[in-house]
């Protein structure tokens, strides 16, 4: 109670000493400014993973799905751990975790370069770079949105959601001319700097919370306290979940989102660019259309978190797994040697349908759990990267047996149908929920 109280007197001295008058930017604007910048940074870890199939099985004569399951560890690990990132960002703050995790990012993209073996391929890039991503998974945007808007919460949240399609954007044609020209250890390398050069901006530009600086959160009425650090963060992330579990909407977000890894990240993301390739289409012009997804998927999200703010989100997200599965099904017929108009409709409907599941999920996840969400969107989260996990390896062993992918496009297809269905089925809550978790 005392830790309440100081923090708002603090923010009384702090605001009683503006200037009166003229226009000023809420901070809250330059955090999630600095937070877009930082998910950025570490999508280039994003970017590498379809592009190093080939190569390491050129070099290395390792199978597909050997390489698909180090992709998989990576994929799971990046949603297991968000749930654990996000009690620790109330337990440390947000610019301890993050800027840990963009090290340890870097330190197991760096080290790939010197393996010999499929275990090392494991360890780095599955388990050091799936560690350090999974703290700067979803998770970290849904706490920023929580801590700093009370307001535009779902366009916040489809702009960040996007940064991470902007860095695929920026990141895919320069990694894949480096993979295609000079091997793939340069690549490898420029992830890691690239995480690196976001640290610094983390460190001195990020702040925890508006109490902080002596605001209030974006579009609040009041001052909102700064809360004391949560102790036993692990035990809390899976109190929460525990908690969560014994709720019915919590297995449909989890399910829905789980699919939605499984034809993202999982399916497009890592197998994309060889399936292209099998079908005669250069590794750089497959990569330039993943870039191109990317484009549309930063309109497509930030229109999706626009729309999140206006319409009922569980029709939204039907709306959106529906179409997705459509396009999954025309993909087969679409692959060839060269890029042609019905490709590139391909591209930019799947661009604008990419992620844009995110900021819908997340406001279900806020209505329905209140100030546990964002530990909560940490479990969903997990969900979806085990989906997209099962699908990287499976993906793989499904090349490797069959000679194609034909089959996981359409199984991936019937997949999203589901999903749409189950999130129609999605109970509704009220927009301000009692303390705590809600009960179904």
């Amino acid at each position: 109670m005392l830790y309440g109280v100081t923090q708002t007197t603090e923010a009384a001295a702090v605001e009683e000493t503006r200037p009166p008058g003229g226009f000023r930017i809420h901070r809250a604007w330059f955090v999630a400014a600095v937070t877009f910048v930082t998910i950025i940074g570490a999508a280039a870890f994003r970017s590498l993973p379809g592009l190093l199939i080939d190569p390491l099985h050129q070099d290395f004569g390792w199978s597909r799905g050997t390489i698909g399951a180090a992709v998989s560890v990576n994929l799971a690990l990046y949603g297991l751990t968000a749930p654990f990132a996000a009690a620790l960002m109330d337990r440390f703050g947000i610019r301890r975790v993050v800027a840990v995790a963009l090290t340890v990012i870097a330190v197991g993209s760096g080290l790939t370069v010197w393996m010999s073996a499929a275990w090392q391929l494991m360890l780095c890039w599955g388990l050091l770079v799936g560690l350090g991503s999974g703290s700067m998974a979803l998770a970290f945007a849904a706490t920023v949105t929580n801590r700093w808007f009370t307001e535009r919460r779902g366009l916040v949240t489809g702009i960040l959601t996007a940064a991470s399609a902007s860095g695929q954007l920026i990141f895919l044609p320069v990694l894949s001319w480096m993979v295609e020209k000079h091997d793939w250890r340069p690549a490898a390398i420029t992830v890691a700097l690239a995480a690196l050069a976001v640290v610094p901006f983390v460190w001195l530009l990020l702040r925890d919370h508006p109490a902080d600086v002596g605001l209030k959160p974006y579009g609040a009425q009041e001052f909102v306290p700064k809360p004391a650090p949560v102790q036993g963060a692990a035990r809390r992330a899976v109190t929460v979940l525990f908690k969560a579990a014994r709720t019915g909407p919590f297995w449909l977000l989890a399910g829905t989102f789980a699919i939605c890894g499984a034809s993202t990240n999982g399916l497009v993301q890592t197998h994309f660019v060889p399936a292209a390739h099998d079908h005669g289409m250069p590794v750089t012009a497959a990569a330039s259309l993943l870039a191109v997804i990317g484009v549309f998927d930063v309109v497509g999200t930030i229109a999706s978190g626009w729309f999140t703010d206006r319409f009922e989100p569980r029709r939204l997200l039907a709306v959106y797994y529906a179409l997705r599965g459509v396009s999954l099904l025309f993909l087969p017929m679409l692959l060839a040697p060269s890029v042609h108009p019905p490709m590139l409709f391909f591209i930019v409907f799947y661009g604008l349908d990419w992620v844009a599941t995110v900021p819908p999920t997340v406001a279900l996840c806020r209505e329905q759990y209140g100030e546990d969400s964002a530990i909560v969107f940490g479990w969903v989260l997990a969900s979806h990267q085990v989906g997209a996990a099962l699908i990287a390896f499976l993906g793989g062993v499904a090349r490797d047996v069959f000679g194609t992918y034909d089959m996981v496009w359409y199984a991936s297809g019937a997949l999203c149908a589901a999903a749409a269905l189950m999130a129609l089925v999605i109970r509704r809550r009220p927009a301000v929920p009692a303390p705590g978790l809600a009960t179904a």
